[in-house]
This record gives structure tokens, sequence and C-alpha cells, in this order.
């Protein structure tokens, strides 16, 4: 399983995104929340809100996530790719049901 943690503008955004995921089947789940974001930008230091988009999909998705990230917003935000350590046997189950786990191809050298 894989978590990503997606930055953005809009509550707006983030249900257009995530149903966007979830109909492409590149995700199981989606929540996002506001929160407040402090960062430095020209020599100054900015405070706004922000919203934040927590995907639970396979490994092996990132690419299509960023596509469809890429056809609702134009602006820089972070993509960040999580690892679970550990996650419970029935959310697996409902996981691996909805979303297709994808075969991982091996180079000629078999890495």
């Amino acid at each position: 399983m894989k978590l990503y943690y997606i930055t953005l503008n809009t509550s707006e955004e983030a249900s257009r995104i995530s149903k966007a995921l979830l109909e492409q089947q590149l995700a199981v789940c989606t929540n996002w929340f506001p929160i407040t974001c402090a960062y430095r930008w020209e020599g100054k230091i900015i405070e706004e809100p922000e919203i934040v988009l927590i995907v639970k999909t396979q490994a092996g998705y990132r690419e299509a996530i960023e596509q469809v990230i890429r056809q609702h917003i134009n602006y820089t935000n972070l993509i960040a790719e999580l690892y679970s350590e550990s996650v419970n046997e029935g959310f697996l189950n409902w996981l691996n049901t909805e979303v297709p786990i994808k075969t991982l191809m091996r180079d000629s050298v078999g890495i």
C-alpha cells in the first residue's frame, strides 16, 4: 500500500482530483482537510491556508496519479509518497479488491 500526501489550494480541487482518482481506480479512498502553511518565499515568511489531500492506493500508480493532478491544477505543489509499514487486513482486502495490484517489470539485469 502507498499513501500520497498532496498539497492543494482549495477543497474543490481536492474533491475533483479525488473523484477522478476513484473513478479511474487509481485510489481506494481519499481524505482532505485544511491546514495552515508557512514557508519562505522571496526572502519573506508567508503564512496561508492550504488543503492536504491524502490518497490511499497500491504501489506503482504515482505517474498516473500525478497525471490526474496536473489535469486539475497548473501550479507547483507537493506530491509526497509515504510508505506504510503496517496496515490492517480488512483495509488491505478492500484496497486489493478496488485497485488492481500493478505487476512490477524487471529490467534485463534482474533488478
